[in-house]
């Protein structure tokens, strides 16, 4: 596949987001599939190339977008993801916690529930990687 300019800079933004080493780590498990491999090419231009270029917002808050879109549609593997990208763009544990109990009376406090048990593992994983 001839990669578009919006695919290298969806691919850019999705390094600088995911960081190197879990991009490369997702690359090799994830979307070393041939199948995977075909959903990350269009995500990376459609998704990181097309949206999360744009101007108008900040990484920050398109990344606390993404997390409150997460939970609002109890997405958990995509929120795990989502958590690591907001930490790295500034929010803290804190806020993020704070987003999740504000959305409880919104969207219900079963999936916010399920949002804390997925945000107190990533929090953990990262703490042990971030000690390694």
């Amino acid at each position: 596949m001839t990669k578009s300019d919006l695919y290298k800079k969806g691919d850019a933004m999705r390094r600088s987001m995911y960081g190197n080493a879990a991009y490369e780590k997702a690359n090799d498990t994830v979307y070393g599939d041939p199948i995977m491999r075909k959903f990350l090419d269009v995500a990376t231009e459609t998704v990181f190339g097309a949206l999360w270029t744009r101007p108008g917002l900040d990484t920050k808050t398109r990344a606390l977008i993404c997390v409150v879109s997460d939970i609002a549609t109890s997405r958990e593997e995509e929120l795990a993801i989502h958590i690591r990208f907001a930490i790295g763009q500034g929010w803290t544990e804190d806020e993020l916690l704070e987003t999740m109990l504000h959305l409880s009376g919104y969207i219900g406090v079963p999936s916010v529930r399920g949002a804390m048990l997925v945000a107190k593992r990533v929090f953990a994983e990262m703490k042990e990687e971030n000690s390694q």
